[in-house]
């Protein structure tokens, strides 16, 4: 069942002479809807529908589940190859976080987000913020749902916080796959920081839950720009690799010293600020200034992409 068909099933369908709803439609909702309830109540409700109908779409879809698939494998791949690496040897060897890892596993959530941040947490948002509208236009179903009625700022913000659910979830998995393997491949205990302080496994599992949801919302920018280049095309294909091609770019920006008075102000600049908060107490300048950064990216890309979306004309 198609997105189109979930939204027009919670709905009803459209009357005659009802056209699109938004900002560039014409339609009206149903006097009933309107003056029963309250706008208010079936805005909210709407919305609700909405999030719901796109997070069922999101994690039904074959793609991505495949793509957190590969996501829950990176950690296993990591552990062997740090269990191969280090058995027989002697222990707290090599850089800090793998000596860290093999005397903790709680250590290998922290090695694979550190890893996976850079590269695979944000090529898979980018596919999935890519594909958000473009998708939908691709496939001739937004027009439909905006007929359904389900309005394009409400539509878009639905879209929005499906791609931050998605980021939890990626997020998430990656760090469950993690802690499953640590614990299967190297003991578990109290945890040494980079600090070198000593917290207890309770406190350290506190610690990864919320270096887990910082990773999540550094990528809260890149939803919002994947979201702005979806609503430029019609193809979801080459949204997606737009998408991905800036994150590519702007990575490779950001390596470059010369480059270093920009540096600051690109959106993938502070991603690994999350180590701040491994230490006793933890620094949150560098965390906050990174959360920061990325409501500025949503600020200006969403509502780029609201602009854009609201007065474009839908044909597909």
């Amino acid at each position: 069942m198609s997105q189109a068909e979930v939204v027009r099933g919670e709905t009803g369908p459209p009357k005659a002479g009802q056209g699109e709803t938004g900002q560039g439609g014409t339609g009206r909702a149903p006097a009933a809807q309107v003056s029963e309830g309250g706008r208010r109540s079936q805005g909210v409700a709407g919305f609700a529908a909405l999030f719901r109908s796109e997070l069922g779409l999101t994690f039904r879809r074959v793609r991505t589940i495949a793509l957190l698939g590969i996501l829950a494998v990176l950690p296993v791949l990591i552990g062997t190859v740090i269990k191969i690496e280090t058995d027989g040897s002697s222990g707290g060897e090599g850089p800090a976080f793998i000596a860290q890892v093999t005397q903790n596993g709680l250590f290998l959530v922290f090695t694979a987000l550190a890893v996976a941040l850079p590269v695979f947490l944000p090529m898979t948002v980018g596919v999935v913020a890519g594909d958000s509208i473009a998708g939908e236009a691709s496939t001739g179903t937004l027009r439909y749902l905006l007929v359904a009625p389900a309005g394009r700022t409400r539509l878009l913000a639905a879209k929005f916080a499906a791609g931050l659910a998605f980021c939890l979830a990626a997020t998430m998995t990656v760090a469950l796959a993690a802690l499953a393997t640590g614990a299967a491949l190297f003991p578990l205990g109290e945890v040494t920081l980079i600090s070198g302080d000593t917290i207890g496994l309770g406190s350290a599992l506190l610690r990864a839950a919320l270096v887990a949801a910082v990773v999540a919302a550094s990528l809260a920018g890149l939803v919002a720009i994947g979201l702005f280049v979806s609503t430029l095309t019609g193809s979801g294909i080459a949204a997606m690799a737009t998408t991905v091609g800036l994150v590519i770019t702007v990575q490779i920006l950001d390596s470059f010293p010369q480059l270093h008075a920009i540096q600051p102000f690109l959106f993938t600049h502070h991603w690994l600020s999350f180590g701040d908060l491994l230490r006793q107490p933890m620094y949150w300048d560098g965390v906050l200034e990174n959360l920061g950064l990325q409501a500025i990216y949503v600020a200006v890309f969403g509502s780029a992409a609201w602009s854009r979306f609201t007065s474009r004309d839908i044909t597909s």
